[in-house]
């Protein structure tokens, strides 16, 4: 798994819940102040990622997450440390 893989997974679920171009969300994108994305919108990403890629993320983990690219960094340290 790449960090291309994870941005794609993120920018097609936000794109698909949020409504919202894709092309639009890069790893700068803040969640609420880019997506207006609320808390319910963050809750399912989690579980998204957590269902994908078996990671776990505690709810004080998921609100120090602010950019998609802050996102990433944790699926992919998740990932990497229980390989």
């Amino acid at each position: 798994m790449t960090r291309d893989d994870v941005l794609e997974l993120i920018r097609l679920h936000l794109a698909d819940e949020l409504d919202v171009d894709p092309a639009e969300i890069n790893e700068e994108t803040r969640f609420k102040e880019d997506l207006e994305a609320d808390s319910l919108d963050l809750y399912t990403l989690v579980q998204e990622l957590e269902d994908t890629y078996g990671t776990k993320m505690s709810d004080e983990q998921a609100a120090e997450i602010l950019t998609v690219g802050q996102a990433i960094d944790f699926v992919l340290a998740q990932t990497s440390a229980s390989s």
